[in-house]
């Protein structure tokens, strides 16, 4: 992946603002927050 600077960085943030509204955001986040812990939980389950 390219390194991003701060404008594009701001543009991308901006887009995504655009598409989903701010009231989305907030959930998205959660949602992929749960989906990380839950990838982490099911992966320490495989090592055992």
């Amino acid at each position: 992946m390219a390194n991003l600077g701060l404008t594009e960085i701001l543009v991308i943030a901006l887009i995504i603002i655009l598409l989903f509204g701010g009231k989305k955001i907030p959930e998205f986040f959660k949602g992929l927050g749960e989906s990380i812990k839950e990838f982490k939980k099911a992966s320490k389950d495989t090592d055992k």
